[in-house]
């Protein structure tokens, strides 16, 4: 398997049209031309280096302190299928994660485990560093890990943005079952994907708490969230945001009014997001966990925007809106 497997990539990046064709073909490609990857190659010297985790930790303490708990919650909703939940920087090296008591010595002979570094320039295509490398959701399936001592992994990964738009992490569940289905990792995936939008709230929530925040847009479509000042200024704005309005994708933005911008004032959106989360609430039937999961977000999340909206999760009062 492993013989067949180094001659399939082999193949692969010696065709001057597979990178073309396929998004895992480019990565196999820019593993092996770019980084000077041998797929064949033993385990890399896996010594973690406890200096290097400890100074990453501290520079990312603000979003380890709020996306700990949504870990949590993802592990309690993927830990009976044997896979496990691990949070990287953005460069790759894992901060923090979950594995169960009888999966975690599997998972750390793997090289999975707070310290190991993850990056695509040192393990080739794989589901946390492609999904830096290429800044967007992915699944790398079992043998579409470039390198053979990879193959047995399923890697499910979602990118997350800081306030400014920046990468600051990638959120990955990985699996090394070897019954892990595609379709299994399909349902995974949109869980990852909805947790990474949730840190990527919290973290601007919490970096303009000062400050007026507007949904612009489904947050199915991702986190689209605008900060205005009290005289209904744009001064922040989240990743999908900026793309949905043209902005700059990274740093910081021009100040714009805010009707400017999106043609409507903070009255108006707010108008829009009032009637969204009462729609969530009237199709639930008044079940707030099942209101936030359509939303996106949590059920604390959920609370606070109703309070701030003035929605009652009174049966008799949503009926009146």
């Amino acid at each position: 398997m492993i013989r067949h497997h180094v001659d399939r990539v082999l193949e692969s990046v010696s065709s001057s049209r597979a990178a073309a064709r396929c998004a895992v073909a480019a990565s196999w490609r820019r593993s092996f031309a770019k980084h000077g990857l041998d797929p064949a190659a033993p385990p890399a010297n896996r010594d973690l280096d406890p200096d290097r985790l400890r100074q990453q930790r501290e520079a990312s303490g603000r979003l380890l302190h709020l996306a700990e708990p949504r870990l949590d919650e993802l592990f309690h909703m993927i830990a009976h299928c044997g896979a496990a939940v691990f949070l990287t920087d953005q460069d790759g090296l894992v901060l923090s994660g979950r594995t169960s008591a009888g999966d975690a010595d599997a998972f750390r002979s793997w090289g999975l485990e707070p310290g190991a570094d993850w990056n695509e320039a040192r393990q080739g295509t794989n589901g946390i560093g492609t999904c830096i490398a290429e800044r967007r959701a992915l699944i790398v399936h079992r043998d579409e890990h470039y390198m053979a001592q990879n193959i047995g992994m399923s890697c499910i990964d979602a990118p997350v943005y800081g306030p400014d738009g920046a990468l600051v992490a990638a959120l990955d569940v990985s699996s090394a079952r070897a019954d892990q289905t595609e379709s299994m990792n399909q349902l995974i995936a949109a869980m990852v994907n909805r947790l990474s939008v949730q840190i990527e709230t919290d973290l601007f929530r919490d970096h303009f708490s000062g400050r007026r925040i507007l949904i612009a847009g489904e947050e199915s479509a991702g986190a689209q969230l605008l900060a205005v000042d009290r005289d209904d200024i744009v001064v922040g704005a989240t990743r999908a945001a900026r793309q949905s309005f043209g902005m700059a994708r990274e740093g910081r933005i021009e100040r714009k009014p805010l009707r400017d911008l999106t043609g409507e004032d903070a009255a108006g959106l707010e108008g829009a997001e009032r009637g969204a989360v009462l729609r969530a609430i009237t199709r639930a039937g008044g079940n707030m966990s099942e209101a936030a999961r359509e939303l996106g977000i949590g059920r604390a999340t959920l609370y606070r925007r109703m309070k701030r909206l003035g929605v009652s999760e009174r049966p008799q009062d949503l009926s009146q809106d």
